[in-house]
């Protein structure tokens, strides 16, 4: 197993994700998808949409993987409106928290708090109110096998910002993976996995880290 080197790009790749789809809360549906959709792929696009919106909650563990980054494993807690907690397992030190204003990256070796704009940032995804595909996010591919689809969308005013590819299964209905592409082609991947939704989360999970 490559060791982990844990730098803003790859916190970035596992809020990337996250974030890509943030910016589908928008209007605008069917102005913002493959012409070439057929009734039926439209159809799914209505249910991933809706099934993205019933996410109120959620914790699961993570599995992040690049090439330049190597592998490495944490979880991930989920409230909705604008709450988010990433916690990297060792060897990795790194915390990200949301607290539905700003986006906090803990460094605790550092002893040092970076923060930004929870609405600018790559993480902004299933945090919002309501998620609609369209307007801001391009959905430029959609594919479908026996039990799976495959979701590519950027976004709509800059397309050189890359890309995120969502994988969700079928029967049930549920997010798996995604995969962001930056501009220079380099990837990173985050499986899901033992995944739960709509339990009760401790605010304090949300509670910004405060330095030594």
């Amino acid at each position: 197993m490559t060791e982990f080197n844990v730098s803003r790009r790859h916190l970035l790749g596992l809020a990337g994700g996250l974030a890509a789809l943030a910016a589908l809360a928008r209007p605008a549906f069917a102005r913002a998808v493959p012409a070439n959709l057929t009734p039926q792929d439209e159809t799914d696009l209505k249910r991933i949409q809706d099934y993205l919106n019933g996410i109120t909650t959620m914790r699961a563990k993570f599995q992040q993987y690049s090439e330049r980054g190597g592998i490495a494993f944490g979880s991930i807690y989920l409230k909705r409106p604008g709450f988010i907690r990433i916690e990297y397992d060792p060897p990795s030190p790194m915390l990200i928290v949301s607290d539905s204003v700003s986006l906090h990256y803990y460094d605790p070796e550092l002893d040092q708090i970076n923060r930004v704009p929870a609405s600018s940032s790559p993480l902004w995804f299933l945090l919002r109110d309501d998620v609609e595909l369209g307007g801001d996010v391009t959905v430029t591919a959609f594919k479908r096998s026996p039990a799976a689809f495959e979701l590519t969308i950027r976004q709509t005013d800059d397309a050189e910002e890359g890309k995120v590819i969502l994988e969700l299964g079928d029967r049930p209905l549920e997010l798996r993976q995604w995969t962001v592409v930056d501009q220079k082609n380099e990837q990173v991947r985050v499986g899901l996995f033992e995944a739960q939704f709509g339990m009760e989360l401790d605010q304090d999970l949300f509670r910004v880290p405060k330095k030594k």
